[in-house]
């Protein structure tokens, strides 16, 4: 007979260690001749990105020991940070840029020569940073994206396309350095070059939009001494946003546009400008999302004319589509959220996908037999996968009878069964963004807490992508509204229905999801209890300089100008209304944290030192906008359990406790 436990305080072999150990996933996945590399996190290692290199033997190694970090800083979340090319003599050639410093390296991983810089140290504010790199060996360069502070403050930046010499005469000199794009966008992603090599596109937007607003297409035509000449605007507007753009092997340009309501595969003839452009598969469903970060890949076009795409509704799948015939075959498998880091190379077709069963892993489609694999960082089960959660794909209704998408993660233990008479402690999971969605995917951090009898229900509240365009404006000048009624909704829906115990319930979030989480302590009583995690918490502070220069203008769109509404940025920041919040909580911090700085957190603390709220602080060195750090997160994740485990009342002596102060 299985044994009687109170929800809480089941024994789980889910313990944070294990749990930070496995956290994050692999990223930028392409191909170099015949081998596939990516990067890896390294949560042991001072949370750095490896580059990883698939073999076509199947034996996996890491490229770059520590302390190389590869990853860029380009707009803060990043991006594409690596190129490489496959060389008749000499192995691979592959150009990275370094994390620390931001400069980009070229190395030979065959030769017994350490990376050698290609672009300058700068000590003007960021400085220089790079993104989106693609090695063009007969120019002996490296086409990319170029992002140069010009003044110390976060938003004297300014980016362009440019080309870097290969043979490292820019590393000391950044006139050595070609620009490429005329300036006319403050933000670009990296150039896509047509088969012929005559023209070339790229993507630009500007303030105050965000890229899922409007963005536009550029394409210009590539001169013998490789400068971009008549560049001009194609496609999109401040009303289209399109996140992706391709050649198609006959010379067309492929994009993602949601013209139509829905990021849809399109195609359009440049030789041509007149026509309207093709729907290719027009449907309900999303083959695009959020440019959070650049040189992101949800298509891909093959040698043949069809085309790989991650496409789908709340979850994704990968298919090939045909573009003549509109037929859209799905590839088999388990997986429910593919990433968009699509690579082909040939007939085959490499992503990263997961499912509620499975951590992300690398899969490989062979498209002449319509087989797919895990071949690389192939999830292994740490722990006997009884201990995991079965998710509920819910929808719940909020006000207005809106729909409000969410996943229900009940508590699930093979070792312990609740008290007939008890109802489970619940905690809300509020997404980053907010212009995210939260996938359905295998998540230790989730399973940390069912299977120790703690309910999860992750909201994708109006404003989440995945939905399409009407419901992603939800959120329009409605942030710290939408977002926390309908994180509520689902609360009092889960206790209503007998789910949740409603004395039991919490809320947590980062990044957005931290102003949700504190926003929704400040507006409603419905929470016990709420973590707190590197948050947006102070609007004004938030909007007046206090962040970076992507987001700068993110609240124009998500509140409203702020020289037009200044009373709402007053009305709805948590630091603001600090004094309506009764329900104790945690506030974690990365204090090198630039999206979000440490500052407003401490500003918020100040107004609720002395209130008798019982809250803890707890602040990382060394970490920014997201924990990396195998210490951090541990220390992260036993703190939030620590405070449920008080609030609620569980008797769970195993848990550091973690000390409320009022």
């Amino acid at each position: 007979m299985v044994p009687t436990a109170a929800y809480g305080s089941w024994p789980s072999p889910i313990d944070a260690r294990l749990t930070a150990a496995h956290d994050g996933r692999p990223e930028y996945v392409g191909t170099v001749g015949d081998e596939l590399w990516w990067t890896a996190p390294r949560p042991a290692e001072g949370g750095r990105r490896a580059l990883v290199r698939l073999r076509p033997d199947g034996t996996e190694e890491s490229v770059l020991p520590a302390p190389w970090n590869v990853r860029t800083r380009v707009i803060e979340y990043g991006g594409q940070p690596w190129a490489g090319v496959a060389r008749a003599a000499g192995g691979p050639l592959i150009v990275f840029s370094h994390f620390p410093d931001q400069r980009l390296y070229v190395h030979e991983p065959d030769g017994d020569a350490p990376p050698r810089p290609l672009t300058p140290l700068s000590d003007v504010g960021g400085g220089l940073r790079w993104a989106d790199p693609m090695i063009h060996p007969d120019r002996g360069e490296v086409w990319c994206v170029l992002e140069e502070f010009t003044g110390e403050g976060p938003t004297d930046v300014r980016r362009v396309v440019a080309a870097v010499p290969l043979d490292g005469s820019a590393a000391d000199d950044r006139a050595a350095v070609r620009e490429l794009s005329d300036g006319r966008h403050r933000f670009v992603t990296g150039p896509r070059l047509s088969p012929d090599g005559r023209r070339v596109a790229w993507i630009g937007w500007d303030h105050p939009l965000m890229p899922w607003d409007g963005t536009e297409v550029l394409l210009a035509d590539v001169g013998a001494d490789g400068a971009f000449h008549d560049a001009h605007r194609v496609l999109g507007g401040p009303e289209e946003s399109v996140p992706q753009v391709e050649w198609a092997p006959d010379g067309r340009l492929l994009y993602a546009s949601d013209r139509t309501g829905w990021w849809n595969l399109h195609r359009f003839d440049p030789d041509r400008p007149d026509e309207e452009p093709t729907a290719l598969c027009p449907r309900e469903e999303e083959f695009g999302g959020p440019l959070w970060k650049i040189g992101l890949s949800w298509f891909r076009p093959l040698a043949g004319g069809l085309i790989a795409t991650v496409h789908g509704r709340g979850a994704t799948a990968l298919g090939i589509l045909d573009p003549e015939s509109g037929e859209l075959v799905d590839v088999a498998g388990p997986w429910t959220a593919w990433a968009a880091t699509l690579t082909v190379q040939g007939t085959r077709v490499v992503g990263v996908a997961a499912s509620p069963r499975s951590a992300a892993e690398v899969v490989e489609l062979d498209t002449r037999t319509g087989r797919a694999r895990a071949v690389g960082r192939a999830h292994a089960d740490p722990v006997d996968p009884v201990y995991y959660p079965e998710p509920q794909i819910r929808t719940f209704t909020g006000p207005d009878n809106r729909e409000i998408h969410a996943h229900v993660y009940p508590p699930h233990n093979p070792d312990r069964v609740a008290p007939g008479d008890e109802l489970p402690p619940y905690v809300v999971w509020a997404h980053g963004g907010p212009t995210g969605h939260a996938p359905l995917v295998l998540d230790l951090e989730i399973a940390y807490f069912t299977s120790r009898g703690i309910g999860v229900a992750e909201v994708n509240y109006g404003g989440s992508t995945g939905y399409g365009r009407e419901y992603r404006n939800r959120l329009r000048e409605q942030w710290g509204v939408v977002d926390v009624e309908d994180c509520a909704a689902v609360a009092e829906a889960l206790a209503a229905e007998g789910t949740a115990d409603p004395a039991r319930l919490a809320i947590r979030g980062g990044s957005a999801g931290g102003w949700t989480t504190a926003a929704s302590l400040v507006a409603t009583d419905l929470y016990a209890c709420g973590t707190i995690i590197y948050p947006v918490i102070d609007l004004v502070g938030w909007a007046t300089g206090g962040t970076h220069d992507f987001e700068s203008r993110y609240l124009d769109t998500l509140i409203g100008p702020l020289d037009e509404v200044p009373a709402r940025y007053q009305e709805r920041s948590p630091v603001a209304g600090a004094e309506r919040i009764r329900a104790p909580f945690v506030l974690l911090q990365g204090l090198d944290d630039v999206i979000c700085p440490a500052g407003q957190s401490e500003r918020f603390l100040a107004r609720m030192a002395g209130r008798g709220v019982p809250h803890a602080y707890l602040s990382f060195e060394g970490e920014g906008h997201g924990f990396r750090r195998e210490d951090t997160l541990v220390r992260a994740l036993e703190a939030e359990l620590s405070l449920y485990v008080q609030t609620f009342g569980i008797d769970r002596p195993d848990v550091p406790r973690l000390e409320l102060k009022p």
